[in-house]
């Protein structure tokens, strides 16, 4: 019997972030691992004119959920959602659902963020800063709570090049930023966040590190842990493999490659791409509730949940596998779905030219005004474009991540344990994975059919033709103006072509001689 499962049965846990992609996954494991639970509080505001009720009806309707209906048949009656708005005082929830949650909570996995790289910064502080600061106090309230599980990231730190499992200090108070937030207008907070985020490359980085010295310093006396996931991907193994929802980090270079947008993107090839899975990161998570509750620390544990220091895998060998996997599986063809949001780019180690990219776009939207339609590539690229560079910063850097915690956790947990919470990302295959990784970015985010693979394959080898034929044209052009312009191009180019001559030459006259 698993000790971890058994001490989520009867526990009623608080979920942030539980739509979100960590969230569901989170979710779907404590159901179907502990379907005796007593109940997961969920935070959830209506959306696209659905109901909370209603949002948490379609989730539980998707693929993901599966197999815990098997185990969970009631899970409906397991999963309490409250409406709450993350960018309001109090989160916006009403006295009565704040009763409950204050009196019946014993678990908090704290995972709400915005993941955006280029958020405003009072959107960022709001949402990374502000919002876990009124969790804390919350949190404070709460009785029965065991422990307080907070979710940042593996570069919060990045602009260091190692990284221990510490709480780094900020040049800024946190407190002081979330004052200066009510009264600074926009424009003056805009110009004064490169002066803020220092040698961090975004707001994202630099407001998760500020809720970790939120957290330190607000702890008081609850039982807490942080957990630092680096790049998070598709899940390797539960509830199955390659299942992913959404186009964050690693699932839009998958399917702008995929789709023949871009061929290339700026990157070290021997970078470490540290992606981890996502029911990697989950096990992890409740791997440190479950400790944090029994054990409870005389301090907050950090616990490092990557891939790069015990199985690495570089940029350049990812993207070798991903063109591989394309090869034998490719997408459907890229206009088919007029309302898919692409936002990033394909890997490979090699050094893109923007015009390369852009021109193609710009012929093919005058293909489409000429067809009587609605022209979208330009600005399709741009955005991919503007996408690219934000990750550049990632893609040609490698981090050191100390993991002492994490192994030391791992050998805290049983035989079983380790088993059904497998954390252990040395027994990840990477060339597996990441096959598994683009079916399931084609089969449950594309929603494409697995037939339509040989029309696909021909698209692909069409979209790889026009990218050659337009360098080829674009070189030969630029050559032609330079000749036109250089006597030394125009001496180069007669040399090359005599001596391509006189080899020609001489070889057709050894040929004779042979003969």
């Amino acid at each position: 019997m698993s000790m971890i499962a058994a001490f989520y049965g009867g526990k009623s846990i608080l979920i942030t972030g539980a739509t979100g992609f960590m969230g569901k996954v989170l979710m779907e494991k404590l159901l179907r691992t502990s379907p005796n639970l007593k109940v997961i509080y969920i935070l959830v505001r209506p959306k696209a004119g659905q109901t909370t009720q209603q949002r948490v009806l379609q989730m539980l309707n998707s693929k993901l959920f599966e197999k815990v209906k098997e185990v969970c048949p009631n899970v409906h009656e397991k999963i309490r959602a409250i409406y709450a708005d993350l960018n309001q005082n109090d989160f916006a929830i009403s006295k009565e659902d704040m009763q409950e949650l204050l009196s019946c909570t014993d678990i908090i996995f704290h995972c709400a963020a915005t993941v955006r790289f280029d958020d405003p910064l009072r959107h960022a502080v709001q949402l990374n800063v502000t919002a876990t600061q009124q969790l804390l106090l919350m949190a404070s309230q709460m009785p029965k709570l065991e422990a307080f599980i907070h979710i940042s990231t593996a570069f919060s730190n990045c602009n260091l090049k190692h990284i221990d499992e510490v709480i780094y200090p900020c040049p800024v108070e946190p407190k002081q930023l979330i004052d200066s937030m009510e009264w600074l207008d926009d424009a003056i907070i805009d110009e004064i966040t490169p002066k803020l985020i220092g040698d961090r490359p975004n707001t994202y980085t630099y407001t998760k590190a500020l809720g970790e010295m939120v957290v330190h310093q607000e702890s008081g006396n609850l039982n807490i842990a942080i957990i630092r996931p680096s790049i998070v991907g598709a899940t390797w193994q539960e509830p199955f493999p390659g299942w992913v929802d959404n186009l964050n980090g690693p699932n839009g270079l998958i399917i702008a490659a995929g789709k023949g947008f871009l061929r290339s993107i700026r990157a070290a090839p021997k970078a470490v791409a540290d992606v981890i899975p996502v029911d990697t990161v989950v096990n992890l998570m409740l791997a440190v509730g479950w400790y944090t509750a029994v054990h409870r620390p005389k301090s907050t544990l950090i616990y490092h949940c990557i891939s790069g220091n015990l199985n690495p895998c570089n940029w350049g060998k990812m993207g070798i596998q991903l063109l591989a996997t394309f090869e034998k599986v490719p997408f459907e063809r890229a206009f088919r779905r007029p309302n898919a949001d692409f936002t990033t780019n394909a890997i490979t180690n090699q050094y893109w030219n923007a015009v390369s990219h852009r021109a193609p776009a710009i012929i093919y939207d005058f293909y489409l005004r000429l067809t009587g339609r609605k022209p979208r590539m330009t600005k399709l690229m741009n955005r991919l474009l503007r996408t690219v560079s934000m990750l550049e910063y990632f893609v040609n850097r490698s981090w050191e991540w100390s993991t002492y915690n994490t192994e030391m956790l791992m050998a805290e947990l049983s035989p079983e344990d380790q088993r059904v919470f497998n954390f252990d990302v040395r027994q990840l295959n990477w060339l597996e994975y990441i096959e598994n990784y683009v079916l399931g970015v084609k089969k449950y985010l594309l929603k494409e059919d697995m037939a339509g693979v040989p029309e696909a394959k021909q698209h692909l080898r069409r979209l790889r033709n026009i990218h050659y034929l337009f360098n080829t044209a674009l070189f030969l052009i630029a050559w032609r103006l330079l000749i036109a312009r250089s006597q030394i191009a125009r001496n180069v180019w007669f040399f090359i072509v005599s001596f391509c001559y006189k080899f020609l030459s001489y070889f057709r006259a050894s040929s004779t001689l042979k003969v």
